[in-house]
């Protein structure tokens, strides 16, 4: 009987966990589990994520908190599904990221893999990021080389799209394993559903519906794709230290005091109907960026923004011009909400294996790496 692996995510939205009881060659999924983080722990992380006052004991606290969280939510998803333990070769979690730093060569992601280990007496794969920053790389994104494995097709152009807290895509040219790329996009969810929680109590815009009622700002769309993020070319990654709700606060600040604008536009429904449209537009130059490759295809979503009609239906009309389909990973047999999971997972068992799990050509590593580190019991 094939190895079990448990994958564990928490991402840039910080709204919980996800794990993923999966074994491979073929997939199968065994279990799954979301635990949504207490309102303490989340603060915790989200402060972190931007320098403050005191960093060090708040991460320690933060890294030992999370790593209780991961190990007590996988022996619920163990004991809740009677999962033989041994059958589970080993957990790859992916931890908590605080901060992303391709530039200075470092992502720091908390979750004490130690802890997980003395909690539920597996080995713990971690550190998934640091191998590929030393070999010159961003250390994302890494989940590429699993959509590559399961999702390319031999005659079918296909870009599996990830609406995360921050949007990346991997494009997988039909037949064509060595013409694979992929890159983070820029935000989706992360300053969508800030600016939510701030005027609606909210924790996220459910379906889209609040961004439909409003109306894009052409001013204000035009600052915002003015990042220097959206000039990059890849490879190139991005997090909540280049897109977040202050940076947002500063530029509508700026837009207000550099236009005569009109009161009426400056509603928060407006607000959030134009941080869509950035969304989509950073999506659709991405794709088409790829057009002599790819000149049309099969698009495929997963990540929370998959539950999104309004961003999804956005897309398709953006995209309607080369005729790509837009759905989600479900018609390939995977849930949206559990693709990353299990692609931690997948990166585990490449780890216990001794086999490489980043791309080079996506993340612009010096070449393959054994990803990770692991504790022992």
């Amino acid at each position: 009987m094939s190895a079990i692996y448990i994958g564990v995510m928490t991402g840039t939205s910080m709204d919980g966990l996800d794990l993923v009881a999966a074994s491979f060659d073929p997939l199968k999924i065994h279990a799954t589990l979301t635990l949504k983080f207490e309102e303490d722990l989340r603060d915790q992380l989200m402060a972190l994520s931007l320098p403050d006052d005191n960093e060090i004991d708040r991460m320690a606290v933060a890294h030992v908190a999370l790593g209780k969280m991961i190990g007590n939510g996988v022996n619920q998803l163990i004991e809740d599904n009677q999962l033989d333990r041994s059958q589970i070769r080993a957990i790859g979690s992916h931890g908590q990221t605080i901060r992303h730093r391709p530039e200075s060569g470092f992502s720091l992601q908390i979750g004490d893999a130690h802890i997980i280990t003395e909690l539920t007496n597996l080995p713990v794969v971690y550190d998934f990021r640091s191998r590929d920053l030393a070999a010159n790389g961003q250390g994302a994104p890494l989940v590429p080389a699993f959509h590559q494995v399961l999702f390319q097709h031999h005659s079918i152009h296909r870009v599996i799209l990830n609406l995360g807290g921050i949007a990346n895509v991997t494009m997988l040219p039909a037949g064509q394993p060595e013409q694979i790329f992929g890159f983070d996009t820029g935000p989706a969810n992360i300053l969508m559903d800030a600016w939510c929680d701030r005027y609606t109590g909210q924790p996220y815009d459910e379906n889209g519906n609040w961004a439909a009622y409003g109306h894009p700002i052409r001013s204000l769309l035009d600052r915002l794709q003015a990042h220097d993020y959206f000039s990059k070319e890849p490879p190139k990654s991005t997090g909540r230290e280049d897109f977040n709700i202050d940076w947002l606060h500063d530029q509508l600040a700026d837009w207000r005091n550099d236009l005569d604008y009109d009161e009426l536009e400056d509603q928060p429904e407006n607000v959030q109907a134009t941080l869509m449209k950035l969304t989509t537009r950073a999506i659709k130059k991405a794709i088409y960026r790829s057009k002599e490759a790819m000149p049309t295809g099969e698009i495929y979503v997963c990540g929370g923004g998959a539950f999104n009609g309004t961003l999804l239906e956005q897309l398709r009309w953006r995209l309607r011009k080369h005729n790509w389909s837009v759905q989600t990973t479900e018609a390939l047999g995977l849930a949206p909400i559990w693709v990353e999971a299990t692609a931690f997972a997948w990166l585990a068992m490449r780890f216990c294996e001794g086999q490489a799990g980043n791309l080079p050509a996506v993340t612009g590593a010096n070449g393959l790496r054994v990803l990770g580190s692991m504790t022992h019991i």
